[in-house]
């Protein structure tokens, strides 16, 4: 990939899956957010209105600063510089929800997880527990593919300092609330990647329709927490698992292992259980939203 003094990818030219076209709408306040969330009609609509988005100017002008000035090691890689959207099969019976994409991840290629340490240790242990087709996420359009699951992110822009202000979170809710509910009558098991994820959940999940206990659980690796369904999902309940955050801090520190990250993603498919033969209908392509292809902050445990 040549570079480019482009601060963003524009829609529709070319990058691997890209959701958006030139006449995807963009919203600019919170407000429009919230109208163009609930409106999307599709997963594939809501996705390219999400990597569109310019509401949050602190975050728009981080990404594209990024994107612009670049690490040494991708100085002569584009960077994607636009939202990341969510990512995988469009009924997927796992869920896995991380903070915000990294900047020199996610921000770069396009594609949450992936790019980074971070998305290095994921990916090993989805593959390694049969949820990931390939180890490594390298790039949007690598061939990865999720057979039975979806990446999704709190929010949406790489932040400054990996840390998003309470009001960036707020006005991004709504993209994943609408996210959250399109591929609820599917989902079976939810993986929360570090406490951030965990606590930005918890009023998604309300909003869906999710029954949550009382009081709310506090984060643990491997923590589990049964959800009531929401009556679009049927009667099977759903379980929440907990997992640290496979960044470099808790990588290099020993916090995470390889087999503590290996225990959480066994346990997600088994109580997933098998595909659905038959009953999914992957996206084609091998872009930000397809199922065949936040990296991810390294923030919180």
């Amino acid at each position: 990939m040549t570079a480019s003094n482009a601060p963003f990818v524009p829609p529709g030219t070319g990058w691997p899956g890209d959701p958006a076209t030139p006449r995807t709408p963009v919203a600019g306040t919170p407000q429009q957010v919230r109208e163009l969330a609930d409106q999307a009609p599709t997963l594939q609509e809501l996705c390219a209105r999400q990597s569109v988005c310019r509401a949050c100017p602190r975050l728009v002008d981080w990404r594209e600063q990024v994107a612009l000035r670049r690490r040494r090691a991708f100085a002569d890689q584009q960077y994607w510089g636009r939202p990341v959207p969510g990512w995988g099969q469009e009924r997927p019976r796992l869920l896995i929800v991380g903070l915000a994409p990294a900047a020199h991840g996610g921000n770069r290629t396009g594609r949450i997880f992936t790019g980074d340490r971070s998305g290095d240790w994921l990916f090993a242990s989805l593959h390694r527990t049969g949820l990931a087709e390939l180890p490594t996420s390298v790039h949007a359009g690598d061939g990865q593919r999720l057979p039975d699951a979806r990446m999704v992110a709190t929010v949406r822009c790489a932040p400054p300092a990996n840390k998003p202000t309470p009001a960036e979170r707020t006005t991004c809710l709504p993209w994943l609330e609408r996210e959250v509910a399109l591929v609820a009558p599917w989902v079976r098991v939810i993986v929360a990647l570090g406490g951030y994820a965990w606590q930005g959940l918890w009023p998604v999940l309300r909003q869906v329709g999710y029954r949550i206990p009382r009081p709310r659980p506090a984060f643990g690796h491997g923590v589990e927490v049964e959800l009531g369904p929401p009556a679009a999902a049927g009667p099977e309940p759903v379980t929440l698992l907990g997992c640290y955050h496979p960044s470099q801090q808790n990588t290099f520190t020993g916090r995470v292992t390889e087999e503590m990250l290996d225990a959480v993603f066994t346990r997600a498919r088994d109580l997933a259980g098998p595909p659905q033969r038959g009953g999914r209908e992957p996206v084609a392509g091998s872009g930000p939203c397809s199922a065949v292809d936040t990296a991810e902050a390294p923030v919180g445990p």
